[in-house]
């Protein structure tokens, strides 16, 4: 970290959050002053302040509170945090995610063009569930990214997207797709220490086809056996904008008296999820873990907390970079897995434009975590 804290930075850094990154936004600022200044309190922040008020009739502006000029920003932004109200006619309206994206446009609009490069931190990419037309329907996330880019953000940095090829849409801006491998990993560790990570006893398992390259990757980094189940769904019929499924058929090897670990870019519902536990112990499985990088929990609660209680899951770890509601935080269930610090590394080393290939490729430091684990579990 030192060597690279000597290089001259691409521009004096900025970091400004969008209402609802606000928890996030703090611990990135707190690894970044620790840093950079070594704890001597050269520099209390990195944080520039901005607003986005509401008139009565739920028209908005952005504001910033300082000047951004030849600074190199950075804005965070969480598009799915629905725990954010505003007044509308009198009447409290839950912020959707059009609302958040358009305060992240009026933020990006108050700069006037003055920073000297943004990038947008925007973990859940708005509306990129959409990321292929089937029909008659709109790209709506495609259409958001050629917005950014026109608007002069030059780099876009998101997490575990949908489906990455969206980046098509914009070949000649910067977008980058990280993923939480090494921290769900580290977490899962951490919570549940007599974990084996070992083929003999553990099992990957994806939920359907469109997940395989997330599980392969831990299968091989892991050396662990990878399963899939099938989903054969009803294309005459469209409910919540999905076709519902009808069945789920595991493909895989055996998994009795494994631990299986399901893996998937989200929860919303939880129920394809939860079938697919339910089959899995069926089939003999020990225990179930969930890595989700993001936990929507649309429906609520409390199929989780019954499956639980049946003891057809043992833990769920989603991340902290979309908005968790106090309930979920308090499930016995549910792990967090922080990713402030590792998005703090993200920031630092591309405001000193170094190449962050290691970071998004984290397999010496999975592998070193890895033997620590095992050289504990020997003792």
């Amino acid at each position: 970290m030192s060597n690279q804290l000597k290089d001259v930075p691409f521009g004096k850094l900025g970091i400004v959050t969008s209402i609802g990154c606000e928890e996030m936004t703090d611990k990135i600022d707190h690894y970044l002053v620790e840093w950079r200044n070594g704890g001597s309190g050269q520099k209390n922040s990195f944080k520039i302040k901005a607003d986005c008020p509401r008139f009565a009739t739920g028209e908005a502006k952005g504001i910033l509170m300082e000047s951004v000029r030849g600074q190199d920003i950075y804005i965070v932004c969480d598009i799915l945090n629905h725990g954010i109200t505003y007044k509308m006619y009198g009447q409290p309206q839950r912020m959707s995610p059009d609302d958040h994206f358009q305060n992240l446009k009026r933020i990006i609009a108050a700069m006037g063009g003055k920073a000297r490069r943004i990038t947008v931190v925007m973990p859940m990419l708005y509306e990129s569930r959409q990321h292929k037309r089937n029909t008659r329907e709109s790209l709506d996330c495609a259409l958001a990214l050629h917005e950014l880019v026109s608007m002069g953000v030059e780099n876009i940095i998101t997490f575990d997207a949908h489906d990455a090829r969206v980046q098509n849409a914009i070949p000649l801006s910067g977008f980058e797709n990280a993923q939480p491998y090494y921290q769900m990993i580290k977490a899962l560790l951490r919570a549940v220490p007599d974990v084996c990570i070992d083929k003999k006893c553990c099992t990957i398992v994806s939920p359907d086809e469109g997940g395989m390259s997330r599980c392969l990757y831990y299968s091989s980094v892991l050396e662990l056996d990878v399963g899939m189940f099938y989903k054969r769904r009803d294309f005459t019929t469209i409910v919540d904008g999905r076709n519902p499924i009808l069945e789920h058929a595991y493909l895989g090897g055996d998994v009795k008296g494994k631990d299986v670990i399901i893996v998937d870019d989200m929860i919303s519902s939880g129920d394809s999820m939860l079938d697919v536990s339910k089959q899995l112990k069926e089939l003999g499985a020990k225990r179930i873990f969930m890595f989700a990088t993001y936990g929507l929990f649309v429906s609520g609660l409390e199929l989780f907390d019954k499956a639980h209680k049946d003891g057809m899951i043992e833990k769920v770890f989603t991340t902290n970079m979309i908005y968790h509601t106090p309930e979920l935080k308090q499930r016995p269930w549910h792990i967090t897995v922080d990713m402030s610090k590792y998005l703090a590394l993200l920031i630092d080393t591309l405001n000193h434009d170094k190449s962050i290939s290691e970071l998004l490729d984290p397999v010496k430091k999975i592998n070193d975590l890895l033997q620590k684990h095992e050289g504990g579990a020997s003792k």
